[in-house]
């Protein structure tokens, strides 16, 4: 695995542990459909909420969140309608919203942690 991908996981795998401590259930992890993948698909309460993980190891090429341009959030809210459409009992009565999660430092485990809700 490359070194790039063993940061995005690791900084999955940090976002999984922070959102089952906030409360979140956690549903699916790297969901795929011919449109693309989902990082995380977490409910809490009657809310269904697909998470967008970005992990750097510093800003200097920016930060987490410049990464989900326009093209980007228009393609997780098809992602999130693909999912909606593929698990129609786990959708029922929920709302659906969707959040980033930014990682900043070298250490996943410890790099800094940004969740912004209703991001999109």
């Amino acid at each position: 695995m490359a070194a790039k991908d063993e940061l995005g996981r690791a900084g999955e795998d940090r976002a999984v542990a922070y959102l089952t401590d906030d409360g979140y259930r956690i549903l699916t992890r790297n969901w795929r459909c011919a449109q693309g993948e989902i990082d995380i698909v977490a409910v809490r309460a009657d809310t269904l909420v697909v998470v967008e993980v970005k992990t750097r190891r510093s800003e200097d090429y920016g930060h987490p969140f410049e990464a989900i341009d326009a093209r980007k959030a228009q393609r997780l809210w098809r992602l999130a309608m693909a999912w909606l459409a593929a698990h129609p009992d786990e959708a029922r009565g929920r709302t659906l919203r969707v959040d980033a999660i930014g990682l900043v430092g070298s250490d996943p485990a410890r790099a800094r942690l940004e969740h912004l809700e209703d991001a999109l």
